[in-house]
Order: structure tokens, then C-alpha cells, then sequence
């Protein structure tokens, strides 16, 4: 069962859906502009997910570069598309994660439901690591080409400098112990902030081989509390 933590996370949401952005990117938990209710869903599921993984506590943060068109734009969690969200995941330690029985909702019930190979290859390699890791973005919003917000891009210096407060206010919240960065934007802000960190290969692009052989040194050798 989620223990719920009343407040926790409220100041961490509330700041998330305040930052101001560039017009070539999306802040999806806003509380201004096209898609409030939208946005709303999608705070309230970030807020269930992370009270989810505080109650697992895990020991391992996993950090991507930015939000996906078809993940967590649309979820509003990390490395999540709609149908990992709602279907849920079966871990390997035989318990369950996200799911709709579990409160997750759809933000927009006029389209099909999403899905994005990265997160489904990053969920089907993390659902063997125990206690379940921790997953966030160095830039927690949707970055896109001009013109073109069914896009994705890299995030810019400058968006990464507003993903870092974030991260390193996330890294507080949780009592972690190691952190790994999938690919090379995602480790630049790590090593800005001067937090020590393994970086991995990111699965999209050919590299799925290499990402599952890096989680699994993480899954061999367990950190000890």
C-alpha cells in the first residue's frame, strides 16, 4: 500500500508547475495555459507515483535527459508511457508498481493510449532491481522542435541549469545511495552539481543491450543499509 505523506511533495509539485519555460518547451504540470485539467492529472499522478516510490524507498536514482512526447508528457512520470502507467508493472520481488486500480489516470480520454519503446525497455529492465530504483529527467519538462510539439529535442544548457534545482532537490527528498545517469546530458548536470554518479548507455537508438548490462551491475551488487 502507498503511504501517504501528507505535504512532502507539495512545495516540489507546486515549484514544478511554477517554472517558466522557453516557447519551444511544455511544462505538462502547469497551472496556467491550454490543457489545465490536463495538467492537473498529470501533478496528481507524479504525486502518487512519488509517494509510491517513497514508501518502496529505494536506494538507486536513475536520471534521463528529458521528457518524452509519448512518455511523460503526456503521464506526467518520468520514463512512463500511458499503457505502462495504467497496465501497471509486475516487479520481480513479486510486488506491483503503478497501474489504474492504483489511482494512475489518463489525462486525455479522446486519444489511444500511449506507448514509447524506451519506456518500455527501461521498465522491463528496472522491474529486476530491488528495491525498485527511482526514475527523473535532468530537464523534467518536454523540450520540442519549433513548430512541432510532437517532437522531441535536447534539452539546452540553459534548460538543463532549471532541471539541476529540481534534481537536487529530488536527491534530498529521497535517502539515496546511488545514482546513474542514462546518457550524456543527464551526467553533465550530475557532474555540474558535483554529485558522484555511474553513467549508462540511454536503450533508444541501438543501445538497449548496453543499458541492460549496465542496471545489471546494479542489480548484482546491492548497496547495504
Amino acid at each position: 500500500m502507498i503511504r501517504a505523506v501528507p505535504r512532502r511533495f507539495d512545495r516540489f509539485l507546486d515549484d514544478l508547475s511554477r517554472a517558466a519555460l522557453s516557447p519551444r518547451a511544455c511544462n505538462q504540470f502547469a497551472r496556467i495555459g491550454d490543457d489545465v485539467r490536463g495538467n492537473a492529472i498529470r501533478r496528481g499522478n507524479l504525486r502518487r507515483y512519488l509517494e509510491e516510490l517513497d514508501a518502496i524507498g529505494p536506494r538507486l536514482l536513475l536520471v534521463g535527459e528529458a521528457v518524452s512526447y509519448r512518455g511523460g508528457r503526456l503521464t506526467g512520470i518520468p520514463f512512463v508511457s500511458e499503457t505502462v502507467m495504467l497496465c501497471g508493472v509486475e516487479l520481480a520481488n513479486g510486488a506491483r508498481a503503478l497501474g489504474a486500480d492504483r489511482g494512475y489516470r489518463k489525462a486525455d480520454l479522446s486519444t489511444r493510449m500511449s506507448t514509447e519503446a524506451s519506456a518500455t525497455m527501461v521498465w522491463g529492465t528496472i522491474r529486476n532491481i530491488d528495491p525498485l530504483p527511482l526514475l527523473w529527467n535532468a530537464f523534467p519538462f518536454h523540450p520540442f522542435l519549433a513548430g512541432n510539439p510532437l517532437s522531441n529535442r535536447m534539452p539546452t544548457p540553459a534548460e538543463l541549469e532549471i532541471g539541476a534545482r529540481f534534481l537536487s532537490r529530488l536527491i534530498r527528498l529521497f535517502d539515496i545511495e546511488r545514482i546513474a545517469a542514462i546518457g550524456n546530458q543527464a551526467s553533465f548536470s550530475l557532474t555540474r552539481l558535483g554529485v558522484p554518479h555511474e553513467k549508462v548507455r540511454h536503450p533508444s537508438q541501438g543501445g538497449k543491450n548496453k543499458f541492460v548490462a549496465g542496471m545489471a551491475r546494479h542489480a548484482r551488487f546491492p548497496s547495504r543499509r
